[in-house]
């Protein structure tokens, strides 16, 4: 079967749905399928950063097209970036074998719509992934008004790759319940949440030590925001109560990633003269599982509006390295029915935004309570292993029944 994929990022950029997405080609042709991924030239956070245009991955076929790289200083730059993405994607499409399946993620929003269009016109089937739904999140965000005529195209984009597909894949019942909403019938909609990265990412008592020690963080109580910094996660709360924290020398803030917010972390620690915080771009997957394991404590944010128009990921690979989580968002989520089901005591905590006293006393009750070693946390959750859902998925994708 020819399988085409879509999407702007893809190994080796550090971006997640990239990274998903590579394991989800390789399984594909390991099980005999011809695979051809259509994706950008430029890393996603180091625009400057060129990728070969054609290769061959894993036995996957891989398309990069070229895009402009003006980066994400102001909106007009990131819509122009995607724009000219889209438009070169719609140019390279016309020169792709026939496929008997497509699938499209979410990067950059409202790509699906490309793929939608393009296996209606091609007579294949469309698998519509998920990631984060758009334009709502843009509307939730404030970044744009449903009513305006913008609002109302993108309105009708969405629904025609949700109508056009033969089956759509949500990240949690929250997004499944906000597509549903949106008029879609549930039976065409998989529930299945991004794994953990389980070949890369596992507890590493060594690479924690290391990567300490080079940052001089050996005796510290290390709080750490590893991922994506967008204003779905906002971080205002988590930077105050560091500030709160700042007499007290044994608490360090690493802030590990990229996306649009990054630089406001840098700005907030600069105004404020904060050397309790610390910023760091991706690490490679090779030293992920060091990384995280070098935190003491896990901070995983959700934007009071935002449940159900994005999906907590990262959470997965926390889970990997069993580390404490405190959660900064509303009540109501995936987080929270996830955590308050599966985790023991003294594993998770919960804080709301706006209450910087709050999260700054649950970090000293992380710290007071801190493990020696990882001998006392759970096991890993394997119902979020890579092992158990990577293959549901990509069944999905051929065709099978669940």
């Amino acid at each position: 079967m020819r399988c085409l994929l879509i999407n702007q990022t893809f190994p080796p950029d550090v971006m997640a749905t990239g990274q998903y997405l590579g394991e989800v080609a390789a399984q594909l042709t390991e099980r005999g399928h011809a695979v051809t991924v259509v994706t950008g030239r430029r890393a996603y956070d180091e625009p400057e950063k060129l990728f070969p245009a054609k290769e061959t991955w894993r036995g996957a076929t891989i398309l990069r097209v070229s895009s402009t790289g003006l980066g994400k200083k102001a909106k007009w730059r990131r819509a122009a970036d995607f724009a000219s993405f889209i438009l070169a994607c719609c140019w390279r499409l016309l020169f792709v074998p026939r496929p008997a399946v497509v699938v499209a993620l979410t990067s950059p929003p409202l790509i699906a719509f490309i793929g939608a269009v393009y296996a209606r016109l091609r007579g294949a089937r469309f698998v519509y992934w998920v990631m984060d739904l758009n334009p709502d999140e843009a509307i939730a965000a404030g970044w744009l008004k449903e009513a305006s005529p913008a609002g109302r195209v993108l309105k009708w984009m969405s629904h025609f790759s949700f109508r056009h597909s033969t089956g759509i894949i949500a990240l949690d019942r929250f997004m499944r319940d906000r597509i549903t909403a949106q008029g879609v019938p549930a039976e065409k909609i998989h529930v299945v949440p991004p794994w953990s990265l389980d070949a890369n990412v596992h507890y590493d008592a060594a690479g924690r030590e290391e990567f300490r020690a080079a940052r001089g963080l050996a005796d510290k109580f290390v709080v750490m925001y590893s991922g994506n910094h967008s204003p779905c996660h906002p971080l205002d709360t988590l930077l105050a109560a560091a500030r709160e924290l700042a007499s007290e020398p044994r608490f360090a803030f690493l802030f590990i990633g990229g996306g649009s917010e990054f630089k406001h972390v840098q700005r907030f620690a600069a105004e404020h003269r904060l050397e309790n915080i610390r910023c760091e771009t991706y690490r490679p997957l090779s030293e992920l599982s060091a990384s995280l394991s070098a935190a003491d404590l896990h901070l995983v944010v959700m934007g009071n509006p935002f449940v159900g128009l994005v999906h907590p990921c990262k959470i997965y690979n926390m889970l990997r390295v069993q580390a404490p989580v405190l959660y900064l968002g509303p009540d109501e989520s995936h987080v929270t029915e996830l955590m308050r089901n599966e985790a023991p005591q003294n594993f998770f905590a919960q804080s709301r935004h706006g209450d910087a006293a709050a999260v700054a006393r649950a970090i000293r009750s992380a710290a007071a309570t801190r493990r020696a070693s990882d001998a006392n946390l759970p096991a890993s959750f394997d119902e979020f292993s890579q092992a158990r859902l990577l293959p549901k998925l990509v069944r999905i994708i051929e065709g099978q029944p669940e």
